[in-house]
């Protein structure tokens, strides 16, 4: 009972929960922005009156409710921009502006496996292949097991 416990007061869980129920009121508003004056809107435009949620067709005594989709439609793109808009882009300008990225090391290929590493870097870290300076030339090998890029370090 006491992990349990300390499970559902970690930071994360209680915030994941305040997220559903704010998400939930958020809908549930937008939902009924939609109902009240944008369906409206959008069934005197199409020649409904009244709501345009109860508009239907029938096809082969099927009864298809597109009303309805298109009520679920509107609500979706203002949640998603509202989120987008109002949540997203502060949150994305706020890390820009705290957490700036680091400005990435010059890098360059190892020539015995070709993985990128930092031109700084004396060893490579994929194949732990011992490498000269950066700006030395590489020569190839064969040349007496001293190919240019890879320091011997048996000397």
């Amino acid at each position: 009972m006491k992990g349990f416990r300390a499970f559902l007061l970690r930071g994360n869980v209680v915030d994941l929960a305040v997220g559903i129920v704010v998400g939930a009121a958020f809908t549930a508003l937008v939902n009924g922005f939609v109902r009240a004056f944008l369906t409206p809107i959008v069934g005197l435009v199409s020649g409904a009156t009244g709501d345009f949620n109860n508009r239907t067709f029938h096809a082969s005594g099927v009864t298809f409710p597109y009303g309805v989709f298109i009520n679920a439609t509107i609500s979706f793109v203002i949640v998603a921009a509202v989120i987008y808009f109002l949540v997203v882009l502060p949150m994305n300008r706020m890390q820009e502006k705290f957490f700036p990225k680091a400005a990435s090391a010059p890098t360059r290929e190892c020539p015995e496996c070709l993985t990128p590493i930092p031109a700084a870097a004396k060893r490579c870290s994929a194949c732990t292949a011992v490498l000269a300076p950066a700006g030395v030339p590489y020569q190839g090998a064969g040349n007496g097991g001293s190919d240019g890029n890879r320091v011997d370090i048996s000397k």
